[in-house]
């Protein structure tokens, strides 16, 4: 089973990752915000990510990491 991880201390909540996964699996925590004040991204259902990295491509931050 593939899974993201989130470096928060790099994520600033841009959302290109939510646009980028194809499963949409990936939304902003509402729940957690950063030492800079942002909501990071998480996985939402990670049972169901392929591990395909749309989103490690797309974040401009490099904060995303993928593991299959």
């Amino acid at each position: 089973m593939a899974k993201i991880t989130v470096d928060e201390k790099y994520c600033k909540g841009c959302e290109l990752c939510i646009a980028a996964c194809p499963k949409e699996l990936i939304a902003l925590s509402q729940e957690r915000i950063t030492e800079k004040g942002y909501h990071p991204a998480e996985l939402t259902r990670p049972e169901e990510c392929t591990g395909c990295g749309s989103c490690a491509v797309m974040c401009p931050d490099v904060a995303i990491t993928v593991e299959r």
